[in-house]
């Protein structure tokens, strides 16, 4: 059994925009990418920083020296402290999607969300 949680209202999110609620015990982000919302754990599996308080980026890829490519625009968010970036979508981890290293479990929690009549929730 879930738990909802209200986030906001729908005209309080713009583009790109997130919010950090508490929600069970919990801080969670909650972003808005080109009309869905996503939440993610706002805290970084490496050593515990807001991970939601780093900025969103886009994923950078090369074929070759200068040429380069933006994809998953302002899909990306990157811990201020030690710059691990994650994927808002899935939670994962960009550089190791098995979401591990060798010394660190590397998880980031994703949660459900909805949005009922204007009001977003994230469910838990």
């Amino acid at each position: 059994m879930t738990t909802k949680y209200y986030v906001g209202n729908v005209s309080e999110f713009t583009p790109g925009s997130k919010k950090i609620i508490e929600a069970g015990g919990k801080s969670i982000g909650v972003y808005q990418v080109d009309g869905q919302y996503y939440a993610i754990r706002n805290l970084c599996p490496h050593q515990g920083a807001p991970l939601c308080a780093g900025m969103t980026s886009s994923y950078v890829t090369s074929n070759g020296p200068g040429h380069f490519e933006f994809e998953k625009e302002g899909e990306i968010v990157r811990c201020p402290w030690h710059q691990w970036e994650f994927h808002l979508k899935t939670g994962c981890m960009i550089v190791d999607l098995k979401m591990r290293t060798m010394t660190y479990d590397v998880t980031v929690e994703k949660y459900d969300i909805t949005v009922d009549e204007d009001q977003i929730y994230v469910h838990m």
